[in-house]
């Protein structure tokens, strides 16, 4: 199966953070067995050199029939992408989908809607987040927000950098990708209520699958079932 897009009808020692941040973050669905998502990952890579912007992948397995099951695929990041579009009220679940700020989604490989849509985001209120990892422990100091808000959930994020992968079947067979910003997980440290928060976790106490040698920081409106917008976002290298 070749098509322009791949979609997908489902059923419902010390590291300093940079100064206090406040990154769009581009959420890029996308699946080693998609035809289309080679784009849209070479994409995200492109979007990783700007400083302002939080791009993470989330790769998912329901093109795993094709061929080939994907390496880096989570069963939660099914479960993401059907809660925005439930949240959306779109349906709308295909890969590559880029979601932007956890509210608009855009094809992933469509550059100039993704930087429309990073604009929109920009416009927006934000809220500065930190992130360090010090004294064996992930460190996040959340600020006070400058507007009443919607609780949140904070979420923390092992990711891989950069993870090459050599496909040996299915609609990419041959092809050798890297891909940008793999999310290994993710581990909810609490709650933002709009005051300011500071939060940590031990390193001792982080699981993934696969290994990791970052952490991206999501302080995002709703719940897991229905997730709404970022609030703010950081990142940081584990070493």
């Amino acid at each position: 199966m070749i098509a322009a897009v791949c979609t997908a009808w489902i059923a419902p020692a010390a590291v300093p953070a940079a100064a206090s941040e406040a990154r769009v973050v581009v959420e890029l669905f996308t699946s080693q067995g998609c035809s289309s998502c080679p784009a849209a990952d070479k994409l995200l890579a492109e979007l990783s050199k700007d400083p302002t912007i939080l791009p993470i992948s989330l790769s998912v397995d329901y093109w795993d029939y094709l061929g080939w099951k994907d390496t880096l695929a989570l069963p939660g990041h099914v479960k993401r992408q059907r809660a925005y579009a439930g949240a959306r009220g779109d349906r709308a679940v295909y890969t590559p989908q880029a979601v932007v700020n956890g509210t608009s989604h855009v094809l992933g490989s469509d550059r100039q809607a993704i930087e429309r849509a990073v604009k929109a985001a920009r416009e927006k209120s934000q809220v500065p987040v930190k992130v360090s990892v010090a004294d064996g422990k992930v460190n996040v100091e959340i600020a006070a927000g400058k507007q009443p808000v919607q609780s949140a959930e904070v979420w923390l994020c092992p990711l891989a950098k950069a993870v090459p992968v050599d496909i040996g079947r299915g609609e990419n067979r041959g092809r050798s990708i890297v891909y940008t910003n793999v999310v290994r997980g993710w581990i909810k440290l609490g709650e933002w209520k709009g005051e300011q928060l500071v939060l940590s976790k031990p390193l001792s106490e982080i699981s993934a699958k696969g290994k990791f040698d970052a952490f991206a920081i999501l302080v995002q409106a709703g719940k897991s079932d229905a997730p709404g917008v970022v609030y703010g976002a950081a990142t940081t290298s584990l070493h």
